[in-house]
């Protein structure tokens, strides 16, 4: 069924180009090459730089099944097929095991079944349309992992449209409909091409909330800077 399903939305061009996770042919190679190459860009022709790490609390635990199974349908998933992913998902049960002692069972309501096969794969389904809610902005994605970068002429422009990009009317909308939750205290944002006697007068709110700005962050594995010297990943690796 993961052979049929990742066919059929390869030869329809369904999943999106900015996702990068589980998919063959991409790898966190091609996806830090495609957000470096385009920051390196920017910053040649003298633009600002947000760069946006969300985080998102269980994302694979959070997936609601029926908004699953209408994402199914709408792109195609139609039929015994459609009966079929509704079977799967349905009627599975949980309990907790610990020093022999068992738990009693309880209903799984949502959440993709982690550890099997098609569990990434819907995933991929479920926030493929995140996108559609920023038209003027790529949301760089590697699985779960969702990021924004904007760039801009004006730090103010950065701001402004940071916080309108992921705020109620946009990225947070999206979460709030899809039952997935944003981690504020996880969540942090790097500007580069700023000198950094300016960094301090930046600051960036979600729904009133000041978020973390940092020096340095993790994505996919590479330690991103904000003045792209590479040193403190060079460093943590030594």
């Amino acid at each position: 069924m993961y052979s049929r399903l990742y066919h059929y939305l390869s030869i329809n061009h369904i999943l999106s180009d900015s996702q990068f996770g589980v998919r063959r042919n991409h790898s966190t190679c091609l996806a830090l090459i495609n957000v470096i190459d385009e920051i390196y860009q920017h910053i040649d022709n003298r633009d600002k730089v947000l760069g946006m790490y969300l985080d998102l609390q269980k994302a694979y635990d959070s997936i609601d099944h029926d908004i699953l199974l209408f994402k199914l349908y709408t792109y195609g998933t139609r039929g015994k097929i459609f009966d079929w992913f509704k079977d799967y998902l349905s009627n599975r049960s949980q309990y907790v095991c610990v020093n022999s002692a068992i738990s009693n069972a309880l209903n799984v309501n949502c959440g993709v079944p982690q550890g099997s096969v098609l569990g990434p794969l819907l995933f991929l389904l479920y926030v493929n349309d995140i996108e559609n809610c920023i038209p003027n902005i790529t949301v760089k994605l590697y699985a779960d992992d969702t990021n924004l970068f904007i760039f801009g002429k004006k730090v103010d422009d950065l701001i402004r449209n940071g916080e309108r990009y992921v705020s109620d009317l946009n990225l947070n909308k999206w979460f709030n409909v899809n039952r997935l939750c944003l981690n504020i205290d996880k969540t942090c944002y790097t500007v580069l091409g700023v000198p950094d006697c300016d960094k301090n007068s930046i600051k960036l709110k979600l729904n009133d909330i000041e978020l973390q700005q940092a020096e340095s962050t993790k994505y996919l594995g590479i330690i991103i800077d904000s003045h792209l010297t590479w040193e403190k990943h060079i460093d943590f690796l030594y």
